[in-house]
């Protein structure tokens, strides 16, 4: 293993990325699945960030070259010597397989830490639909109290969208094409309240 590597055993479910290599036509014998949790088994002799037994949580991408002025900026998603969880070839030669297989290999600096009180099961939406709506919110500081946000769609990123906004204690309205969903919106996430996108008067 190298020095700064992890070894995770996984747990874990499909996300959007892994939709896009089915229907796509991502080649053959890839384990689809882009966000995952599991737990470490080993580190390398230079790890600091983990230990054996840790909660771990894993991204699109487990190695990039730490050299690059992307990487130097934290953008590792624009490095030319990235690695993905899937449909990408590790510098031995070893395929990654995605997600759903049994091990995977990462460098310990595209880990995430999972507290130990956090449940793999129920931690595993924020690496998808969880990051992809708490990200603009902080970029664009949504994420302060007294503010109103509008949610359009009740979907997965709608209820990240309302749990989040919620949080940091905005007034959130839902919108939606589904009168049906309005009690779960209400009264299990807590929206303030509920709107008809198909229902001029309401819109007004």
């Amino acid at each position: 293993m190298v020095l700064s590597r992890v070894k995770v055993w996984l747990k874990g479910g499909g996300g959007g990325s892994g939709l896009r290599v089915i229907n796509g036509g991502g080649g053959s014998r890839v384990v689809v699945m882009g966000q995952i949790l599991g737990v470490v088994t080993e580190v390398g002799s230079k790890v600091q960030s983990f230990k054996a037994g840790d909660k771990i949580g894993v991204g699109c991408i487990v190695e990039s070259c730490r050299s690059c002025d992307s990487c130097a900026e934290n953008l590792e998603n624009y490095c030319s010597k990235i690695i993905f969880n899937y449909l990408s070839t590790y510098p031995d030669g070893t395929p990654a397989y995605g997600g759903y297989s049994d091990i995977m290999i990462i460098d310990q600096h595209h880990g995430i830490q999972i507290p130990d009180n956090m449940s793999l099961d129920a931690t595993a939406p924020l690496l998808c639909a969880g990051i992809t709506v708490y990200s603009p919110l902080k970029y664009y500081g949504l994420d302060k109290p007294g503010l109103r946000i509008d949610v359009v769609g009740l979907s997965g990123l709608g209820h990240m969208g309302v749990k989040f906004s919620k949080a940091v204690g905005a007034k959130v309205t839902i919108i939606s094409t589904s009168p049906n969903k309005k009690e779960e919106a209400i009264t299990r996430l807590g929206a303030d309240s509920f709107l008809i996108s198909r229902d001029p008067q309401q819109l007004q």
